[in-house]
């Protein structure tokens, strides 16, 4: 007779650190360090490491997910996954999550498969909401400018989506402070604030400090940062060399030509200081980008329970003296990562 497995119960104590933080002006709150489903949570992936994780995240306070329409592979496996998570364990606990998705990138044939247009923003959560099996998510984002698509459009499928019932906040990822502030513009007449802004940000991707974050601050915006790790970058991993197992080996968004001797040399740097502080260096990069005020949330991701674990105890040192800056900035320099560049180049038609 095959076990009946026990029930998972969550960890009772999970908000007693109360690490959370105000995203911006709203009365939304995110935990310090978010978890992305963006790699390691597709259909090629094991389930019950990916179940594995989720757990542990919110039995250590993590109670924001966040996902993508075309995150897998295949495109949407990630949100069905999510569900499957949700409805062997969390379900209960839905009124305590934060669970985001966003529309963007291509998903179907045809014209209306991406970018910002109200059929496809629509089109698209309804399929996420779909796949994770939810009446509603609690964010969601446009992922990407479209600069084909007037952005009184793209701003007005998502007032729709939140009138709809079908989003609780919309915010917006990797747009320009110019945009930012016209997309903001046109949601407040709208009468739906614009609350957050996902942008990437890493010490090897410092393009929000060129205006990004100030805006930000003046709109009363959260922002949570992606790829505070630099896509694996900012870890031991490439310290000495190129694991067949790491993203770098694999086929997908990490660009070989990223692992050049002189970022190299700034990563063993930053590995110096960080040993020094007594962390690893992912947790030194994930505190390093939690050091600014406006910033509301990191968003990780982790291959397994134990790459999640050391990645949590970055919240165990987030204190930086003046000397340990100034000596990080001498190595935390644009490394040729941002490959969301374009979109926040971009300009949607008026």
């Amino acid at each position: 007779m095959a076990e009946v497995e026990a029930q998972w119960m969550a960890n009772p104590n999970r908000y007693d650190d109360e690490t959370w933080t105000r995203c911006g002006n709203s009365g939304l709150m995110l935990p310090k360090i978010t978890l992305g489903l963006w790699q390691n949570f597709g259909g090629v992936d094991v389930y019950e490491t990916q179940r594995a994780m989720v757990r542990r995240a919110f039995d250590r306070g993590v109670f924001h997910f966040d996902l993508a329409n075309n995150y897998g592979p295949p495109p949407g496996s990630a949100e069905e996954n999510f569900g499957k998570v949700l409805s062997q364990d969390l379900k209960k606990h839905r009124d305590e999550l934060i669970i985001s998705t966003k529309a963007g990138y291509r998903m179907w044939p045809g014209p209306f498969g991406e970018w910002g247009s109200r059929k496809y923003l629509i089109s698209s959560l309804d399929q996420s909401l779909k796949r994770m099996g939810l009446d509603y998510v609690d964010i969601f984002y446009s992922h990407r400018v479209d600069p084909n698509t007037p952005l009184a459009e793209t701003m007005g499928a998502l007032d729709q989506i939140v009138r709809s019932g079908k989003a609780l906040y919309v915010g917006i990822s990797s747009y320009s402070p110019e945009m930012t502030r016209e997309a903001h513009a046109i949601l407040k007449d709208l009468g739906t604030p614009c609350v957050i802004h996902q942008p990437s940000y890493s010490m090897m991707n410092r393009w929000v400090e060129g205006g990004l974050l100030d805006t930000l601050s003046d709109l009363g915006m959260g922002c949570i940062a992606f790829s505070p790790l630099a896509q694996g970058l900012l870890t031991s991993k490439y310290l000495n060399g190129v694991p067949s197992e790491s993203r770098a080996a694999l086929e997908g968004s990490f660009q070989k030509g990223m692992l050049t001797e002189e970022n190299l040399d700034r990563v063993r740097a930053l590995n110096a200081i960080a040993e020094r502080r007594g962390q690893t260096l992912a947790q030194m990069a994930i505190a390093w980008v939690l050091r600014r005020p406006e910033i509301t949330s990191a968003l990780i991701g982790a291959r397994h329970v134990q790459q999640l674990d050391n990645s949590l105890d970055a919240l165990n040192n987030l204190e930086f003296s003046a000397d340990e800056l100034a000596e990080i900035d001498k190595y935390a320099a644009d490394g040729g990562l941002n490959l969301w560049q374009k979109s926040s180049d971009s300009k949607a038609p008026v």
